[in-house]
């Protein structure tokens, strides 16, 4: 990791040596003791690059336990690698840290990032550490490689593709509401394992990457869904200059944001408009979809189809049970 102070023994060289110097394992990271790292990517491979910072109080609950915040700041990053069909070749790790943080929250960190790095093949190669008077910031850029020419761009959807998604969606989002203690998720009726499951996908992101070579074979365009469902397929479809129609009854749903939506039908919008999903959003053509699918679920990673790609440039359809259009409030996060 890059160093402010000169060469010795500093705070930072001392930091550095105890929490983040055990992570490493990459030869071209030179065990974090020079300003740079090197990376060779195979033969005929492209590198992907992708960066995501966290903010506490913004992306994260200052009191969040500290080896979950790591292991999300590194997921997020991931879950951008597969949606492209890469696999992960490396990370940097950037920290902000308050001065008065205690080393036993470091301790943790370094922990779950450790857990992170090794079960996603993803090792640490550098980064920088820095004191802020501000809140905790941590920002991870994530490298991944695949072969030459084979990224999955945003900008490929075409009319008549099928839209589809992994996993469920707005769990996060519900998730969110029951840590700010929102009055509303009183009303849902949730059983323990639920609450348990929705506040676990807004801990920790699933990043997909088991079907990142499935992507590549059979999509036209994805992206992970980070600021909403709805949100971000009007992004994929103004980069593939398209437009979209949503079936927002076969948007797939986990028990307990399906129990929430019974309680309070308007919570379905929540979920269209909810961040931090992390889910692959994809365009596939209709030959292609019962291949994507099969090779989804013998991953356990189920692809569902919710909707389909349209000739034109407006603005993405939503569409209840009886065909009318749903008027979204919000279809997506925006820090800005």
């Amino acid at each position: 990791m890059d160093r402010d102070e000169p060469a010795g023994d500093s705070g930072e060289d001392r930091l550095i040596a105890r929490f983040f110097r055990p992570l490493v394992t990459a030869p071209g990271a030179l065990g974090l003791m020079d300003d740079a790292a090197t990376l060779t990517p195979p033969p005929d491979h492209d590198l992907v690059l992708t960066v995501d910072a966290l903010v506490a109080g913004v992306h994260f609950f200052p009191h969040d336990p500290p080896d979950l915040i790591a292991r999300k700041a590194l997921r997020v990053n991931l879950s951008d690698l597969a949606a492209k069909g890469a696999a992960p070749a490396g990370c940097l790790l950037a920290l902000a840290l308050p001065s008065d943080t205690p080393e036993a929250w470091l301790e943790a960190f370094s922990r779950g990032l450790r857990a992170d790095v090794e079960e996603f093949a993803c090792p640490l190669f550098g980064g920088d550490t820095v004191s802020t008077p501000g809140p905790l910031t941590i920002s991870v850029t994530a490298f991944g490689t695949l072969p030459r020419g084979t990224a999955v761009r945003r900008r490929g959807a075409r009319p008549g593709d099928r839209i589809v998604v992994t996993g469920t969606i707005g769990d996060a989002a519900l998730g969110l509401a029951l840590r700010r203690g929102d009055e509303a998720a009183a009303r849902w009726s949730l059983n323990e394992e639920q609450r348990s499951l929705l506040i676990g996908r807004y801990l920790m992101p699933r990043p997909r990457l088991a079907v990142a070579e499935a992507l590549r074979i059979s999509a036209t365009a994805a992206m992970d869904i980070s600021d909403g469902l709805i949100g971000d397929l009007a992004k994929l479809c103004r980069a593939s200059g398209v437009a979209a129609t949503v079936q927002a009854a076969a948007v797939p749903l986990s028990d307990g944001a399906r129990r929430a939506c019974d309680a309070d039908p308007a919570v379905r919008t929540t979920l269209l408009g909810g961040g931090d999903d992390y889910e692959i959003l994809a365009t596939v053509p209709p030959a292609a979809l019962s291949q994507l699918q099969r090779r989804g679920a013998e991953l356990g990673i189920p692809f569902t189809d919710i909707g389909v790609i349209e000739a034109g440039d407006g603005p993405v359809s939503v569409l209840d049970r009886n065909g009318k259009a749903l008027d979204l409030a919000r279809a997506s996060f925006s820090h800005f």
